[in-house]
């Protein structure tokens, strides 16, 4: 079974800056992508940011040059850069796993940036 543990939200003021990381575990040796979602309150989940086994990664369009998704295959962890923060980046942030059909998502983190 997959697990996703997502770490490293918090209260930020604006403009600073949090990196966000999930560590997968369970999930073999499988070709896959990973990428973070985020909702914020009273909106739709969206995607943020992908990043497949190859090293590539797709980026939403409404997401600037702010966000910076990576991976440690070593350590089957993701990870989310986000710097100048603004208030409109509060949200919960999500992991998710794809791979073969099969979705598995985290927990979430908070993150919430102050004005």
């Amino acid at each position: 079974q997959v697990q996703l543990v997502e770490s490293g939200g918090g209260l930020v003021q604006f403009g600073g800056s949090l990196r966000l990381s999930c560590a997968a575990s369970g999930t073999g040796f499988r070709p896959n992508t990973m990428g973070w979602y985020r909702q914020a309150p009273g909106k739709e989940r969206e995607l943020v940011a992908a990043i497949d086994t190859a090293g590539t990664t797709n980026y939403a369009d409404s997401v600037d040059g702010r966000f910076t998704i990576s991976r440690d295959y070593a350590k089957n962890t993701v990870y989310l850069q986000i710097n100048s923060l603004k208030p409109e980046d509060t949200a919960v942030y999500y992991c998710q796993y794809r791979s073969y059909g099969y979705v598995y998502w985290g927990q979430g983190t908070q993150v919430t940036v102050s004005s």
